[in-house]
Parts: C-alpha cells; sequence; structure tokens
C-alpha cells in the first residue's frame, strides 16, 4: 500500500519494478470494450475508509468525488434530502445540541470548495521553464505508436513485427523504414541501444532520484487511459483477440525517449533535468489532507442524502406482514438474474400469476465456462471477471443454409465484384438508412442478445472424456461436477422442494446500435455477455435424470414431471424467448402456452414502467404503443440511451422475496434470493456475499463516480468517442482512452453508495463476512452500507466501526399506491418506495 510515503521514506536508489508495481495499482483497471465489467473506480484506495479515500484523490488529482454543496442544498430544497434525516444524521455525527448550528451551516454559509491538486505538479515545470508543452507534442505520437500496435481490426494491415513485442516490432520499424519515430540524433540512437534503461533516461530527464518516482506518476497519470489499459493487457493479454506483448515500463520508456527528443529538438544541450534546484517541491507522492470544515459538511450531505433513500427501504421491511411461507400449489417458478433490471419484470409476474414464485441469482447461474458458437474460432468467458473456468461449452449449429446479409459475402473480397457489390448494394444501403431515420429497424450493425446463441443449435455439455481442448479446458461436464453446480443453484436460493411443474431460468442481455459500450448493457456476472447460454446450461443439466437421481440423495427431490426451460430477456426491447431443449409432454406444453401469454403481459406493463424515464415516449400511452416505441428505440441509430442500465441502483437485497415483495423499488435493487432456515451457519451466505458485494458493489461505484465526475472518473459524453483499435473510445482521434461510464448511463443516477440487506440472526451474518476479510473491509471501510433484518421479530441491525447496532428508522409510515397510471406518466426522476397493499397497476 503506497498511501502518504513521507520524503524520508522513499527510496534514494530508486526500485523501477516497484514503482512500476504501485503505477499498476493505482492505474484505472478497465478491460478491452468487449469485456467491459464494472467495477470500483477507486479500487487501489478500498484498503482504506471511503471518505478518507475521496479526499486523498481529490488532494492528489483535483478530481470531483461528490456532489458541490450547491448542489446538495439544492437537492435539500427540491425535496430529495429530507429535513428529518439530515437532523437525524447531524445528530449521530455532532450531537443533538448541535443540529441547529451545522443545520445553519450546511444550508447558508458561503463556503469554498477550491481544490490545489499535486499530481503534475513536477512536470509541468517544463512548460514553467522551458515553454515546452509536453503533452500536447507528445502524446499524438505515443497515441498514435500504441494503437495502431494494439489495433483489432480497424486497419486493413497489422502492424509491421506485432509478434515481436512493441518495443521491438517499433525497433524493426525504425532500423528498416524511411521516417523515424525521432527528430534528434541522441533520441534516434538510445532507441536503438539495448544497454539504455529506464534510469538512465531519467536521470537525463529528472536529475535528482528521489523525484523519479513522483516524475513516471506525473507523465503516466497525464494519460491514464492508454497506461491502465496497457496494465490490463499486461497482467492478461487475453482480452484481446489478437493478442499483443507489450508492458507498461515499454511504454514508459518511449515516452522518455520521445520528451528527450522534444527537448533536444527545441533547445538542443542547452537544458537542464527538471528536479534541480528547491523549487520544484517536495517528492511526496500521496498526502492525506487534515480534514477540514468543508469536508465534512461534503460528508454530512452525503450522508443524508443517502439514508433518505435508505431509511424508507427499511421501514418498509418492517412493514412484512406474511411470513414469508411458500404458497402450496404453483403455478410456476422463475429464476433470473439478480440484476435491478430484473427486478420490475419479476413483480409483473408476481402481480399477474399470483401463485408463481420468482428468483434472483448471478446471471452466470453457476455455471462458469468458456463459450464458442459453432461458427466461431475464439471463445468467450461466460462468468464472474473474477473467476478462470476450467470448461468449454461447444455450440453445434445444424447444417442448413442461414440467411446472411449481401452486405457481408464473400462476393465483394475481389476488385471488380467489389465495384459492383458497392455501387449494388451501396444505393441500397442508403436508402435503408434514410428510411430508418423514420421507421427505426434491425440493421447489420445492430448487436442484439436475441442472436446470441441459435435456438438450433446443441450444445456440449456432457463431457464424453475427450482429450482437453484449447489449452487445458475440459469440453463438458462430469456427472459429480454438474450435481455439484445444481446442488450449489438450488440450495443458494432455498428451492430445494415444492418444485412446480415448469421452472424457467431467464438470463439477460440487450440489444443496441452504434453503441461501443454495449457489453456494459449485457450480464456482468457473464463478463458483460449474454446470460443465455448459462440459462440453457444449467437447465440441460438439472433435466438429466442422472442428475436428478443424484440430486435426491443430496436432499432436493426434483419431479419427474418438472421440466427446466432457458429463456433470455432482452431488458432493452423488453422482449423474451425461450428455448425448448427438452422434450414436452402435452400437459407441459399446454402449461407453457398459458405461461407465455402471462411472461407477454408482464412485459408490456415493464415497457410501459420504464418508458416513464424517457422523455419521447407519453407513458400515458396504450402499453402496446409503448412497446412498440421501446423496441423501436433500441435499433434507432440515433438514440444515445435506448435503455438506462444500471442507472438509479441503490440497494441490494439478500433474503427471501417475502421480504420486499410488498414493495415498489422503481426498479433500484438488486435482489438476491436466500434462504436463512437452509443456512443456519452462513455458509451459503458467503458464498453469495463474496460475488454479490464486489459485482453490486462495482456496479454502484462505477456509476457513483462517473456521476459526480463525468470528465476524469467517466467518459464524457458520447457524442465526440472514436472507437480505437475496437477496444476502446477517445475523444478524437488523438486523445487519451476514456475510462468510466459515458453521461449518457449516468446523468440520470443519484450517486448513493449501495445499502445490502441481508436477512439473518445479526451474529451470524456478523461471523460470516469476518470470515472473508477482503468482503468484510468493504463494508468496514463504508465502500459500501450493511443492514441486517432478524428474520422473527424484523428488528434492523446496522454496521458501523463498533459492529452491528440496533437501527431505528426515522420514517414512520411510507405510502401506498394510489394513481399509478399518473404517477408514471408524469414523473420521471426516482420514486420513493411505495407499499403495494393495493397492487401494481394493471
Amino acid at each position: 500500500h503506497y498511501h502518504n510515503v513521507p520524503n524520508s521514506q522513499i527510496n534514494p536508489d530508486f526500485n523501477t519494478e516497484e514503482v512500476l508495481e504501485a503505477l499498476r495499482h493505482y492505474l484505472p483497471s478497465q478491460s478491452a470494450l468487449k469485456d467491459f465489467v464494472h467495477h470500483n473506480t477507486l479500487h487501489a484506495y478500498q484498503d482504506i475508509p471511503f471518505f478518507e479515500a475521496t479526499r486523498l484523490v481529490s488532494s492528489t488529482f483535483g478530481y470531483e468525488v461528490s456532489y458541490s454543496i450547491q448542489e446538495f442544498r439544492q437537492l435539500y430544497k427540491v425535496g430529495k434530502i429530507r429535513s428529518d434525516i439530515l437532523e437525524d444524521r447531524i445528530m449521530k455525527k455532532k450531537g443533538r445540541e448541535n443540529i441547529a448550528h451545522w443545520k445553519k451551516i450546511m444550508c447558508s454559509r458561503l463556503i469554498s470548495e477550491k481544490h490545489f491538486p499535486t499530481m503534475g505538479k513536477l512536470r509541468s515545470q517544463w512548460k514553467d521553464k522551458y515553454k515546452v508543452d509536453m503533452n500536447n507534442l507528445v502524446h499524438p505520437l505515443l497515441f498514435r505508436c500504441l494503437c495502431n500496435y494494439l489495433d483489432q481490426g480497424i486497419s486493413l494491415w497489422p502492424f509491421p513485427g506485432s509478434n515481436l513485442g512493441f518495443l521491438a516490432s517499433l525497433r524493426k520499424l525504425e532500423e528498416n523504414g524511411w521516417i523515424s519515430l525521432f527528430k534528434s540524433q541522441r533520441a534516434r540512437a538510445w532507441f536503438k541501444d539495448p544497454a539504455c534503461t529506464l534510469e538512465k533516461l531519467l536521470e537525463v530527464l529528472v536529475g535528482e532520484k528521489a523525484f523519479f518516482r513522483k516524475y513516471l506518476f506525473d507523465q503516466q497519470f497525464a494519460h491514464p487511459g492508454w497506461s491502465g489499459m496497457v496494465a490490463v493487457l499486461e497482467k492478461d493479454s487475453s482480452s484481446f483477440m489478437s493478442r499483443r506483448e507489450i508492458s507498461l515500463q515499454e511504454v514508459i520508456f518511449l515516452e522518455l525517449l520521445l520528451e528527450l527528443d522534444v527537448l533536444d529538438q527545441h533547445h538542443k544541450n542547452k537544458w537542464r533535468p527538471i528536479a534541480e534546484g528547491k523549487q520544484v517541491g517536495d517528492a511526496t507522492l500521496f498526502n492525506l489532507p487534515i480534514i477540514s470544515e468543508t469536508d465534512e459538511i461534503l460528508q454530512l450531505w452525503q450522508e443524508a442524502f443517502e439514508w433518505s433513500s435508505f431509511d424508507p427501504l427499511l421501514a418498509g421491511i418492517r412493514l412484512k406482514e406474511d411470513n414469508g411461507e411458500r404458497n402450496r400449489k404453483i403455478a410456476f417458478q422463475a429464476m433470473f438474474c439478480i440484476d435491478d433490471r430484473s427486478s420490475s419484470i419479476r413483480q409483473y409476474l408476481e402481480k399477474l400469476a399470483p401463485t408463481c414464485e420468482t428468483f434472483g441469482t448471478p446471471g452466470f447461474f453457476g455455471v462458469e465456462f468458456y463459450y464458442r458458437p459453432g461458427e466461431s474460432n475464439h471463445h468467450s468467458k461466460l462468468c464472474p471477471a473474477t473467476v478462470t473456468p476450467n470448461y468449454l461449452v461447444r455450440e453445434h449449429t445444424p447444417a442448413r443454409s442461414r440467411a446472411q446479409s449481401g452486405y457481408f459475402k464473400s462476393l465483394s473480397k475481389t476488385i471488380l465484384n467489389a465495384w459492383i457489390v458497392n455501387h449494388a448494394l451501396g444505393f441500397l444501403a442508403a436508402f435503408r438508412l434514410l428510411f430508418n431515420i423514420f421507421r427505426p429497424s434491425k440493421m447489420p450493425g445492430v448487436s442484439s442478445s436475441l442472436d446470441y446463441s441459435d435456438p438450433q443449435a446443441e450444445l456440449d455439455i456432457k463431457n464424453q472424456g475427450t482429450e482437453l481442448e484449447m489449452g487445458n479446458l475440459q469440453t463438458g461436464y462430469t456427472k459429480d461436477e454438474m450435481c455439484n453446480r445444481a446442488e450449489g443453484l438450488l440450495k443458494s436460493i432455498g428451492l430445494t422442494s415444492q418444485f412446480s411443474e415448469i421452472v424457467y431460468v431467464v438470463g439477460h442481455g440487450s440489444t443496441s446500435v452504434n453503441n461501443p459500450h454495449f457489453a456494459a448493457y449485457d450480464c456482468g456476472a457473464c463478463s458483460g455477455r449474454p446470460g443465455v447460454v448459462n440459462a440453457r446450461v444449467i437447465c440441460a443439466m438439472l433435466n438429466f435424470p442422472d442428475v436428478r437421481l443424484e440430486l435426491k440423495k443430496r436432499s432436493i427431490d426434483i419431479p419427474e414431471e418438472t421440466i427446466f426451460i432457458g429463456g433470455l430477456h432482452d431488458t432493452t426491447r423488453d422482449e423474451m424467448i425461450f428455448y425448448l431443449d427438452a422434450p414436452f409432454s402435452e400437459t407441459q406444453s399446454k402449461f407453457h402456452r398459458e405461461n407465455l401469454n402471462v411472461f407477454d403481459e408482464a412485459l408490456l406493463q415493464n415497457a410501459r414502467e420504464r418508458s416513464r424515464r424517457f422523455l419521447s415516449i407519453d407513458s400515458s400511452r396504450d402499453a402496446k404503443k409503448i412497446l412498440q416505441e421501446v423496441r423501436q428505440r433500441s435499433v434507432s441509430i440515433f438514440e444515445p440511451r435506448p435503455e438506462l442500465n444500471h442507472a438509479t441502483n441503490a440497494y441490494c437485497i439478500v433474503g427471501r422475496r417475502s421480504l420486499t415483495k410488498h414493495l415498489f423499488l422503481d426498479r433500484r435493487a438488486f435482489l438476491n434470493s436466500y434462504d436463512y432456515s437452509h443456512d443456519p451457519v452462513g455458509k451459503i451466505l458467503l458464498e453469495i456475499l463474496k460475488p454479490a458485494v464486489v459485482v453490486c458493489g462495482g456496479i454502484n461505484l462505477e456509476y457513483y463516480f462517473s456521476r459526480v465526475d463525468p470528465e476524469n472518473f467517466g467518459a464524457g459524453t458520447k457524442l465526440p468517442h472514436n472507437v480505437m483499435g475496437l477496444f476502446a473510445v477517445a475523444n478524437g482521434t488523438d486523445g487519451d482512452l476514456r475510462t468510466g461510464l459515458p453521461t449518457q448511463m449516468t446523468e440520470m443516477h443519484d450517486h448513493l453508495r449501495l445499502l445490502m440487506v441481508v436477512e439473518h440472526f445479526p451474529e451470524v451474518v456478523m461471523s460470516t463476512i469476518k470470515r472473508h476479510e477482503p468482503t468484510y473491509l468493504w463494508f468496514l471501510n463504508e465502500w459500501m452500507h450493511l443492514a441486517v433484518v432478524h428474520p422473527e421479530t424484523q428488528e434492523i441491525f446496522y454496521l458501523t466501526k463498533n459492529g452491528l447496532e440496533p437501527y431505528l428508522p426515522v420514517t414512520k409510515e411510507i405510502g401506498n399506491f394510489k394513481d399509478e397510471l399518473e404517477m408514471f406518466a408524469s414523473e420521471s426522476d426516482n420514486l420513493p418506495v411505495f407499499n403495494m397493499k393495493n397492487g401494481l397497476p394493471k
């Protein structure tokens, strides 16, 4: 851990690898677009408390880490921060006697919020002393070298010698090319000299060894996007289809040479190392400032903002009237991803079919593998990013003629045919594009999860004892491996008995066009891909008779007449398809047809609820017309926000469905099914929390920081984005890579840290999270809030540094649904928690 290193502790000998490792630790860790997985933007600071980390980042880089005081005051003025909650937070932090004093300061005093960042000051001396703007003179050439070398398919020709490694390929170009990267003789000679090291270049450019580390941090954080991408590739080059060998040390070496070249070109030998003299300050990198009154005020505002949303939820949970017992006769059961976008479709299913049961679990459904479609030479990971599978599931596409767009036929690969095809189909494409402006429809450029898995294709799920493929991957699973995964899934959600005749397992994906961040809209538990293949795989396992016999020995008795059906919910289009991979009985077929009507109606109502966020759709119209407009948005080339993805996420509920079934949560909650009665010591709970904290917390915090500082933590607006090498986006052609989320994904998000609510006995939850320190530190350092619901008394407990303490909600009662149609039609902002005694709208 590298925080707050004083001058006296800086190693004067300069350890290159130590500094490189520190840079890798702090640089953004965003992978290529195809593997876009949400993560905590400030992951490097998770070893210290949240507010300490944000103050450290603000003072070091000058980034915004929360709303301004004026923005908080506006939220208070419009009621999004409640007065009683604000007073409660002041009382807890400053004492009851100081409520009036602090409230007056927070609401009316003029307060300075200026930032004076320390990062970049040393390197900025080049501009102050020698009038040389290193960023403008070095970055364009450096970025072009990186982009051309890492290119994944935009270029017509591969980078020469790309198999040799980054610097080796550039040296080959330097030897054989007519034009050099460098304009000065010294830089050109040192580039070719294998004896030239990083330390030698730093001695010439910086001078004092004590400042080497600070200079490199200044340099690399002038373009954290490119450097972060290189650091990710250096750790795991498999995130690129066409692998590239590159290291952060190579990039730094090249950049130092380019800086040397610029100085020699502009000032010959009349310049001196930048760290000569005392005027450059000290070499401290991170220096945590003393907490100021402004910091205290911002912290109080942030907590009041969060608890204005959290407190009504906890109050609503205490209103739970039923005991959570399951119905004896169950119409059907449906298993969804815990994704917040699946919470509303579950509520509508439960409203339309009161005797159905729905469950939530991470969307890879407990089966981890690499997937290779029948016509692909590449495989992709379908499980959480932190998991490395040992299994391969192959798709076998049946031999049949497949309709293929004329845009992609091989006719266009010869000179004559290309001329004919381009002129013939080019005009057609132009007319179709013009037509699509007024009536959007699917085109070849649309990315649709509905096409991810062929319904007619067979999947290699059973291991046949064949040799390992693609290095060390086993094709399919053995019977014991299937049983272990099926048992783990069913026990984790508490579904071990009373199976309905049909159990649906529904993954989710999305549809979008003209959207480089499309992977961020699919399932995070499947590494940014649709969860449909995972749904089909777990259903096949649960339908195998041998697996069911073994599960019966493990106290999971699945009736013979029960069938598991995989499905896919396209959350952008509100469209659902099912994969009938197993044979149906006549009775099952009849039930399935009846259930399809329920799903169709639920999708209609879900689209109407979602439409209130879309300013271009009138939510008071007929639900069928709204659904049609929602689906048109998904394929419109001009629509920058076909859906809002995880925007507005605020809660994660781990417990029985009865805990929140009576509450309207406005699609803001991750819902993970869990039955405490099956898990007396928290063994299953720990296996749920370990991935849920990382995945849900990562989603929440990336939205949080991209919202509060969209230009530094986020990717800014999509409008100037240019796709770089098919792996990232940048503004224009020479900019730094944009990390984080574009504003079109975050502009409606309220920056709240996630509240995780767990249903179990407090002592069990406490002992459980303490068994896994990384999970415990998420809560202890307040990167995420933890509330525990006593399953018998409904008492609420909240985790503080002193342990779990009783929490009595400030909210005494929550409102009931009254006129839902009018509410959905008139309100696009977040709605409060409601009691649904009157039910959801019909």
